[in-house]
C-alpha cells in the first residue's frame, strides 16, 4: 500500500542544461557539451527522486527553456532575475502565491539524492516545532532549505556561493525568528572532484553513467568522506 501524499511542494531550482550554460566549472576536463549531458543527467536523477517522494506538488523553478528532461506533471516557472539569494526567496514566493502549501526547495546539483532524503526533510518540518529545515552542503553551502510559507529576507541578504553561506544562512533563519532544524548533509556537484565523489556514491544514477561515458579524467583525487 502507498504512502499518504507528502503534505508540502518541492521546488527544484534548474538552469536549462544547454552547452556553454550550465556545469562549466566541470571544463576542462569536460567538454560544453559533455558538462551539459551530466548536467542533464543530474536534472533528471533529481525529478525523479522528486516525483518519487510524491509531494503534493512538483515544479521546477527555471532559467531557460523546457526541454525533453521535464518529467510528466511537473510544474515549471520561471526563476526571477538577480541574485541567486533573491531568485531563491522569490521562487518561494511565487511557488506559494500559485499553490500554498509549505515548501522544500532543491536544487540540481545533488543527484544523489533520494526520495528518503526529502521524506524525511518534509517530516520535519511538518510534524515537529521546526519553522524551517536546512540541509547544508559540504562545501559549505546548503543543498535543501524548507520553510512553511514565504518570509521576507529568508535568502536575499545571505551571501550565496561562499565557504560560509550554509552558515550565515543558519544565522539569518535565527535573526528572522525561525526555528530551524538541519537535515541530513549532502555533497554539491560543482567541480570535478566532486562529480567524482558523488558518482562513485550513487553509482546506479543516470548522472554517474553519464560521466562514465565522458570516459577516464586523469589526475583527479577524490576527497574521502563522499556523501
Amino acid at each position: 500500500m502507498n504512502a499518504p501524499p507528502m503534505e508540502a511542494q518541492v521546488l527544484v531550482m534548474a538552469k536549462s542544461p544547454r552547452p556553454g550554460h550550465v556545469k562549466t566549472r566541470l571544463c576542462p576536463p569536460l567538454s560544453h557539451a559533455s558538462a551539459a549531458a551530466v548536467a542533464r543527467a543530474a536534472l533528471m536523477d533529481t525529478l525523479d527522486s522528486v516525483v518519487a517522494a510524491r509531494p503534493n506538488r512538483a515544479t521546477v523553478v527555471l532559467d531557460g527553456p523546457v526541454g525533453s528532461w521535464l518529467r510528466s506533471g511537473v510544474h515549471v516557472i520561471p526563476q526571477r532575475s538577480g541574485p541567486f539569494g533573491d531568485r531563491l526567496e522569490g521562487a518561494i514566493e511565487d511557488a506559494f502565491a500559485a499553490f500554498p502549501a509549505p515548501i522544500l526547495l532543491v536544487g540540481m546539483d545533488t543527484p544523489q539524492m533520494a526520495p528518503d532524503h526529502l521524506t524525511t526533510a518534509a517530516e520535519t518540518l511538518l510534524t515537529g516545532d521546526a519553522d524551517s529545515i536546512l540541509g547544508r552542503a559540504d562545501d559549505g553551502g546548503f543543498w535543501i532549505i524548507g520553510i512553511h510559507q514565504p518570509v521576507p529576507g529568508l535568502c536575499g541578504s545571505v551571501p550565496m556561493s561562499t565557504a560560509t553561506t550554509g552558515t550565515r544562512q543558519l544565522a539569518q533563519l535565527s535573526a528572522l525568528g525561525l526555528r530551524c532544524v538541519e537535515v541530513n548533509p549532502l555533497r554539491d556537484v560543482d567541480v570535478m572532484e566532486d562529480a567524482l565523489a558523488v558518482a562513485a556514491a550513487a553509482p546506479r544514477t543516470r548522472f554517474a553513467a553519464v560521466l562514465r561515458s565522458c570516459g577516464p579524467i586523469p589526475n583527479l583525487k577524490v576527497p574521502a568522506g563522499v556523501a
